[in-house]
């Protein structure tokens, strides 16, 4: 069972967690990685997409039973239907069994040597003055302290564990994106190695829908949208009743949750602590995926974590060292990305329906990444009432 005392302790065993944990065991720290679920992966909260670049993050090899489907591309729509075709003409990422692949992380933390603890409750953080200590937790009924030298949160868009730290990571409505998505079997695909994406104020308002193959007719099919007078789940249902091809399926599970789309933390460190993930809105924000940011941070925060323990100064001025370092490797790239996302959101249906003519699929690769903006400035300078949107890119 758990210990009353190890160097860090870890909670949420998502992407990041798991991340944290077993970098941080392979340094030879004593790690608790501890996950409220009583199932590690379930239920789900996420399209399932991952980019080949970012497996290689892990340093491990992701299993075969954690890949659904294989992708070499995507189809990117306008509100009018028109389309641009992203084909890599090589695998480029997978659609992955989310329930699997969280459940394997957190296996392979144990296995670097993590003590790994399914249905663990956090209940409240325990301090000494303005020093985080350790965590309170609760196991089938029994309630318990664990003390660490660093507490890391990593348990989601809603964490609450940051918030009993005294740590601020309220994010601003108009950052974060409402999702909902339904996992459907019987239906059309033209082709399965493609994702799909659909635009449109009528669509998704500032948003997108997308279709997530998991098999030849099976697929995630969901939804983001901003601020909005109607629910996801209002332009979802339309979205598929109006398509022969998706109306037909069956819906095998539901899933829901806010997304993080901007926002990002100057600050995500107090004395003994830190925070990951969704919980430091480490999100891309043009396309909402989270799984490649957590591993990143994790990765980083691990790094900064052993080399604090290893010299006895875990004090927010010595793992501040994770905001420089996190900021130099992702947090600009990102904020560029959001900048492009800021713009993208106020164009009207007619406008991304130009915009399409305009561009091809490598120029929507690179906008992914956060570069070619200056083309794509280029663009709306042309037309005189986007001029000051132009301007928010260059």
């Amino acid at each position: 069972m758990l210990e009353s005392r190890y160097d860090v302790v870890v909670v949420g065993a998502g992407p990041g967690g798991s991340t944290v944990a077993r970098f941080c065991a392979e340094s030879g720290l004593e790690v608790a990685l501890l996950e409220k679920r009583q199932e590690i992966g379930s239920p789900k909260r996420c399209a399932e997409g991952l980019s080949a670049d970012s497996a290689k993050l892990l340093g491990l090899e992701i299993p075969k039973k954690c890949i659904a489907q294989e992708i070499d591309g995507a189809v990117i729509f306008a509100p009018n239907g028109k389309s641009i075709t992203v084909d890599y003409g090589k695998t480029s990422g997978y659609i992955l069994e989310r329930k699997v692949y969280d459940k394997w992380l957190a296996e392979e933390a144990a296995r670097a040597g993590a003590r790994v603890f399914a249905k663990t409750k956090v209940t409240s953080v325990l301090k000494s003055g303005s020093s985080v200590t350790g965590v309170t937790a609760e196991f089938e009924g029994e309630r318990f302290e664990v003390e660490a030298s660093v507490t890391v949160a990593a348990d989601g868009v809603e964490s609450k564990v940051s918030r009993w730290a005294g740590l601020d990571t309220t994010n601003r409505l108009v950052n974060i994106d409402s999702g909902y998505q339904w996992e459907m079997v019987g239906i059309d695909i033209e082709d399965p190695r493609k994702i799909y994406l659909y635009f449109g104020n009528e669509i998704a308002p500032r948003g997108y829908v997308w279709i997530f193959p998991k098999g030849k007719d099976k697929a995630n099919v969901g939804i983001g949208i901003g601020l909005s007078n109607r629910p996801a789940k209002y332009y979802l249902e339309k979205f598929v009743r109006e398509r022969p091809e998706l109306r037909k399926g069956s819906i095998t599970e539901v899933n829901t949750g806010g997304i993080p789309v901007g926002g990002f933390l100057k600050n995500m460190v107090l004395d003994g602590f830190l925070v990951v993930g969704d919980a430091a809105h480490q999100v891309n924000p043009i396309h909402g995926g989270g799984m490649k940011e957590a591993v990143a941070a994790g990765r980083i925060a691990a790094s900064v974590i052993s080399e604090a323990v290893e010299a006895g100064d875990t004090s927010s001025e010595k793992l501040s060292r994770y905001n420089e370092l996190w900021w130099k490797e992702r947090g600009e790239h990102l904020r560029r990305v959001e900048r492009l996302r800021q713009v993208v959101e106020k164009l009207s249906d007619e406008e991304l329906n130009s915009l399409v003519e305009s561009l091809t699929g490598d120029d929507l690769v690179e906008f992914s990444k956060g570069a070619g903006l200056k083309k794509l400035a280029s663009i709306l300078m042309k037309k005189p009432g986007l001029v000051k949107l132009a301007r928010h890119l260059i």
